[in-house]
């Protein structure tokens, strides 16, 4: 898949997160990269400060970061339906660690979403 057109599928599950959430979503940049740094087995990565963690204290500070990796989530799908489905659970993956969630909770969310969906 084009770059574009992955890219294109990021921003659809962006547009998808609930108002509520979408609101709270600030100082935040979503990009795509072709790959995760050498050695790392990933999907996607947040890096920055989460939101439960920003208090009256926080500003002036660079963007936190969500980076979505096209090569991994394109090499486990078989094809375009899957990958929007991949990519739809990665970014909603990566912001949930933007709200502060624990991995194992956001496991959770995921298996009951797919669970959901199928």
């Amino acid at each position: 898949m084009d770059r574009e057109k992955f890219e294109a599928l990021v921003e659809e599950a962006l547009a998808d997160i609930p108002a509520q959430f979408k609101e709270l979503l600030k100082n935040v940049v979503v990009m795509v990269e072709s790959r995760p740094p050498r050695g790392r087995r990933l999907l996607g990565l947040y890096h920055g400060v989460p939101f439960k963690y920003r208090g009256p204290e926080y500003g002036n500070v660079a963007p936190d970061v969500i980076v979505i990796y096209q090569w991994p989530i394109e090499r486990m799908c078989s094809n375009d339906n899957e990958v929007r489905e991949e990519v739809r659970m990665t970014v909603l993956h990566e912001v949930g660690h933007y709200f502060g969630l624990e991995e194992g909770t956001l496991r959770e969310i995921e298996d009951e979403l797919r669970n959901r969906h199928h």
